[in-house]
């Protein structure tokens, strides 16, 4: 891959869906680590009490704002806020973190409402988010759109949590795409499989900690360049199959 690691004495402004819980909390807290400054959305931020805790523990350097990634309205409104919160500068790293998984689906009991839930979220979602945060991405940024194994249609072996599967390939689509509309930018567009976490999501059977998890992908993201836009890779810089 092409890149190379940030320079720690400049710190990047990040932006985080999805951060209340799980992986974007880990993601929110390591990149507080690393310095930079981060602005971390949550559909109901009064009740992102972990994540309040680190802005309470950050000030200036952590903002909570709302943003329901199946909302168009609410990609907006954070539009909106972004030039207040960030003073105008732009956004070096989008991170498309939020997603929602529907277990215990079986064929023939597929819920219309429930594959709908899942497309909204996991695939529009992080395209239309990254379309109206654009104009606010610095020139050379990245976004890293968070996929699944379980979108790579090379690697299906069974009937597995459908929803999330078919949506996990429209996103991982919706990423390609993206790459292409702002490669003149320098804008570096990946889609990336965080291993099988051990947060909500992926249950107690998970077998990678959202600590190693965000570790090696924010590992990834330094590594990658504009060559390296519109490909899948996981959490350990390996290419993956679509």
């Amino acid at each position: 891959m092409s890149g190379s690691a940030p320079d720690s004495a400049i710190p990047r402004r990040c932006l985080v869906t999805g951060a209340n819980r799980g992986l974007g909390l880990e993601f929110v807290r390591q990149l507080l680590a690393r310095g930079d400054r981060v602005i971390a959305t949550s559909r109901h931020p009064g009740r992102a009490h972990a994540l309040n805790q680190l802005a309470g523990q950050n000030p200036g350097r952590l903002h909570v704002l709302p943003l329901d990634v199946a909302e168009p309205k609410t990609h907006a409104e954070l539009a909106r806020e972004l030039p207040l919160v960030t003073e105008g500068d732009g956004i070096d790293l989008l991170i498309n973190n939020a997603g929602v998984l529907h277990s215990g689906e079986r064929f023939g009991h597929v819920a219309a409402a429930q594959l709908d839930d899942s497309l909204r979220t996991n695939a529009a979602g992080p395209f239309l988010i990254t379309q109206a945060l654009a104009p606010h991405l610095a020139e050379g940024a990245k976004v890293a759109n968070l996929s699944s194994m379980l979108g790579s249609i090379a690697s299906v072996d069974g009937f597995h949590t459908p929803t999330y599967a078919i949506s996990k390939a429209a996103q991982n689509m919706a990423t390609v795409l993206l790459a292409q509309a702002l490669r003149e930018r320098g804008i570096a567009v990946i889609a990336l499989h965080p291993g099988w976490v051990q947060t909500d999501m992926g249950g107690k059977g998970a077998q990678v900690t959202p600590a190693d998890s965000a570790r090696g992908l924010l590992g990834v993201i330094d590594s990658v360049g504009i060559a390296d836009s519109g490909r899948f890779i996981d959490w350990q810089g390996n290419a993956l199959p679509w």
